[in-house]
């Protein structure tokens, strides 16, 4: 029997100490379960960080001990923020949202726990490539934290580190060692990006179980097979800039430097472009959004599909729309470039593609609705959640109307304006989709539920916050008040905006408190949740035919083999409401049109 035990345990690979099982793990879904836990601690970072420069904000000049405690007698003497930390802040807070937490956490936990899962393999197709990729995210992690503790402190230069604050060390304090570890963890950050994004298109391409053909996969593969080719794409620009960028700082280059005074000394560059930069950032940055925002969309189509029991609206519609935001979104970068003397003929044609954009879009936020409507609707909080990106992505969009087009993007830009649209059309929305994920997987991931009721609460106070928070800044923005500003008590014009600063912060600090009650429910239900059955949402998709408990190799037996599409939901010719993809079809059963 033992004999017999021990070959069971060597054709799944299981591997029985605590390094391997659970540090340089080659499971995807112990990988997924990696990336989630190092995500949410740098989502705490950043969060922590966007309250500091918020009460910052709010009362300029106020004495705070929590600064002083946090940020050391150099930066907040007498527990007044000083102006270099402020953009500091501001700077590693914009990093660590939008590239470490809304790209390699969403990403990262969610296309790692479900392509293997969903498509019916065993584990993803390189499990060494994908432990290396984790690694090198949280190698690139622990670097971005050190930063912060630089003696001159951490990068600068705005989460776009636009060249010349980025590329000349003595520039401001923030561009010395701070600006350069930046850069090292940002390279490493994507080649780990690239190696998992690799990974996961080789996986979809060749892994798929049988009878699972490309319209048969679920809308959430679709988007995470999509968001990991943009990313193939576009990443290597962002690393040839970063690297082009210290090349400039260290080695005495001019790529993005020309003709540079600094306290009446000439210094010797010539010949670069700094809106060279721009043009390599954002050919990145634009796609970034979609990196972002994708994901949370594919997760927000399973879940609003599963919690209203009908077949998802539109299938292929769907799908259509994410290749064609995919394709559009590599398209349009020079809209972030309107005020940067570009020619007014090539602002037209990126208002045209920019414009073009919302088309797909649109096409995604009415096949949601339409998803919804007269749909047996169940209201947990991973519902909540989708139906809040629904909301967020469309309040969220209607603005990037107005900032994609060149005549008024110029009036706004680099107001709160353009602060209010991109926090709800990326950073709320894809933080809805990854809470909708977790409160919908969690369940697989650890086979144990979340409380409901806590569910209930974060959702609602995250709303309301959320909306408190960003929905004011459109109109301080259209009053004109500049963003990144450590202080607007200087220009007597925004003194009467003052108050709606001190409401924004209001919500903020109350959003961010209302966060432990997440903490407390994710941390504590994984030890003490309510023991999860195999399907408890009675899903159709293969993740949830695997058993609960984790093996390595997802199914025990023979690999599921699929016989339908993933939305066979209220299905008139059969009893349940629901239909596995697993299940074969009835004699004379017709295959739903989608």
């Amino acid at each position: 029997m033992s004999a017999d035990l021990h070959g069971h345990e060597h054709d799944h690979h299981h591997k029985e100490t605590f390094i391997t099982k659970y540090i340089f793990s080659i499971d995807h879904k112990m990988i997924a379960k990696q990336y989630l836990l190092t995500g949410i601690v740098m989502g705490i970072i950043g969060v922590g960080m966007s309250l500091l420069f918020r009460m910052q904000l709010a009362w300029p000049e106020e004495s705070f001990k929590i600064f002083n405690i946090l940020l050391g007698d150099k930066f907040a003497p007498d527990g007044v923020m000083a102006n270099d930390i402020y953009l500091a802040l501001v700077t590693i807070h914009g990093t660590i949202m939008v590239f470490f937490v809304l790209t390699a956490a969403l990403s990262g936990t969610f296309s790692n726990l479900l392509i293997p899962l969903q498509i019916g393999a065993r584990d993803m197709a390189s499990g060494f490539m994908n432990m290396i990729s984790y690694w090198l995210f949280f190698l690139s992690s622990v670097i971005m934290v050190c930063s912060l503790f630089v003696e001159a402190g951490p990068a600068s230069s705005g989460w776009t580190i636009y060249p010349p604050l980025s590329a000349l060390p003595q520039a401001i304090p923030g561009s010395g060692t701070g600006m350069t570890l930046w850069l090292v963890s940002m390279a490493i950050f994507i080649a780990s990006s690239l190696m998992g994004s690799l990974n996961y298109v080789v996986t979809v391409i060749n892994l798929r179980t049988k009878g699972m053909t490309m319209t048969r996969l679920p809308l959430t593969i679709w988007a995470f097979f999509v968001t990991a080719i943009i990313g193939i794409v576009s990443f290597p620009v962002l690393l040839s800039a970063a690297l082009l960028l210290i090349f400039d700082r260290s080695f005495g280059t001019s790529f993005f430097l020309s003709d540079i005074y600094i306290a009446g000394e000439v210094l010797h560059y010539q010949g670069g472009s700094p809106v060279l930069f721009e043009h390599l950032f954002w050919f990145l940055g634009h796609p970034e959004v979609y990196i972002v925002l994708l994901p949370a969309l594919g997760i927000t189509s399973e879940v609003i599909a599963t919690s209203s029991r009908k077949p998802i609206f539109g299938y292929r519609a769907m799908i259509m729309s994410i290749l064609a935001i995919a394709f559009l979104s590599t398209i349009v970068w020079g809209h972030h470039m309107f005020i940067s003397g570009m020619n007014p003929f090539l602002g037209s044609v990126f208002t045209f593609t920019t414009l073009l954009i919302a088309i797909p879009s649109a096409v995604k936020a009415f096949n949601y609705i339409t998803t919804l409507w007269k749909g047996n609707l169940q209201f947990n909080p991973a519902m909540l959640f989708s139906i809040g990106l629904v909301s967020t992505f469309i309040t969220g969009g209607l603005t990037g109307i107005i900032l994609g087009d060149s005549t008024l993007d110029i009036n706004v830009h680099d107001t709160y304006f353009v602060v209010a649209h991109f926090h709800l059309v990326m950073g709320i929305s894809a933080l809805y989709g990854m809470f909708a994920g977790i409160y919908h997987w969690f369940p697989r991931m650890f086979g144990r539920m979340l409380n409901k009721n806590l569910g209930y609460i974060h959702f609602w106070v995250t709303a309301v916050c959320a909306y408190g928070v960003f929905f004011p800044m459109h109109f301080i923005g259209l009053a004109g008040l500049p963003r990144r500003y450590y202080t607007n008590t200087n220009f007597p014009l925004f003194d009467d905006l003052q108050n709606v600063n001190v409401l924004i912060t209001t919500f903020a600090l109350i959003g961010g408190a209302f966060q432990l009650v997440f903490l407390y429910n994710f941390f504590v239900s994984i030890f003490y949740g309510k023991k999860a059955e195999q399907n408890p949402w009675k899903s159709n998709t293969l993740e949830w035919t695997a058993p609960v408990e984790h093996i390595h190799g997802n199914w025990p037996g023979e690999i599921p083999e699929v016989h339908r599409w993933p939305y066979d939901y209220s299905n008139p010719a059969h009893d349940e409401d629901f239909v596995p993809q697993n299940v074969p079809m009835k004699p004379g059963e017709e295959v739903l049109h989608h």
